[in-house]
């Protein structure tokens, strides 16, 4: 994706813009330290690439810009539940439409504020009051903070990720090390299994991390570095892939994508919305994740 060449619909600054893929308005960020790219679709980062490497993140090929289906690729905010747990999966925020509130620059960066308020869609799906803020801070590094608040007058529980897609050489090449001693797997009936201190993929992988270290890191032989992901505020650390089977029965993926992408996700995990983090009217909670390349 060359965000450079798209033109501007609407120029904020000398350095951030508003530009169109399809049917989706982005703000793009040409900055000294970074290009990046983040939908308005779903709040949804689409591309961060530092100067001198290669993109950050991967998205697909086959991905769908009609602002309706959900963008594959890229990182997806999955709140306010994670998973199969209630429909639409992944929650309602990575469908709906952000609000950009604010831009920040300076020498280090671009910070971006996106804002997610109830609609009466998101009302008939789950009916509570909250409000959603989306903070993208674009530089050497990219982090990323989902901070929600109950604005009810009760209390509401919730689950959610930031399903980060890295883009990579070969997953088949690449080396994690930081996931933490246990995990449970979703493709054996969420059984609970101990972990190598080394995680080397030769076939699918769905697994929720329980006790992951405060980094992680990535090493990618073929573009020769480090990917750094500090999480915080979750619960959990998710790694997805595919494989080629899974790829072949995604529609909006190529068959052979899964061999560039490899999914490491700040997540707060539950069974049900019920089991999820419960925060009182007032109260907020932050999830990040923050990227750094080596």
């Amino acid at each position: 994706m060359d965000l450079k060449t798209l033109p501007a619909l609407t120029a904020l600054s000398d350095k951030v813009a508003i530009v169109e893929i399809e049917q989706i308005k982005v703000v793009r960020i040409i900055h000294e330290k970074a290009i990046a790219g983040i939908a308005l679709h779903g709040g949804h980062v689409v591309s961060y690439k530092p100067a001198g490497q290669e993109d950050l993140i991967w998205m697909s090929k086959k991905a769908i810009y009609d602002g309706k289906t959900a963008l594959r690729g890229g990182v997806p905010v999955c709140w306010p539940w994670f998973g199969r747990i209630a429909s639409p999966a992944h929650g309602f925020a990575r469908v709906h439409q952000w609000s950009l509130i604010q831009h920040k620059e300076n020498d280090h960066g671009v910070i971006i504020e996106l804002g997610l308020n109830p609609s009466l869609q998101s009302l008939d799906i789950w009916p509570f009051q909250f409000n959603a803020r989306l903070i993208i801070e674009v530089g050497d590094e990219l982090q990323i903070t989902l901070d929600v608040t109950n604005t009810d007058d009760k209390s509401w529980t919730f689950s959610g990720a930031l399903h980060t897609y890295l883009n990579v050489s070969d997953v088949r090449n690449t080396t994690i090390t930081g996931v933490g001693p246990e995990y449970f797997d979703n493709l054996q009936d969420s059984a609970q299994f101990k972990s190598s201190n080394i995680l080397q993929l030769t076939s699918a992988i769905d697994r929720v991390y329980t006790k992951p270290e405060s980094h992680i890191h990535l090493q990618d032989s073929g573009y020769g570095r480090r990917l750094g992901i500090e999480n915080q505020g979750h619960n959990s650390a998710v790694l997805w892939n595919p494989w080629r089977h899974g790829a072949t029965n995604i529609q909006d993926m190529a068959d052979d994508g899964y061999l560039t992408m490899m999914c490491i996700e700040s997540s707060i995990h539950a069974a049900t919305i019920e089991q999820g983090k419960e925060l009182k009217p007032g109260d907020s909670h932050q999830l990040k994740t923050r990227l750094s390349v080596h």
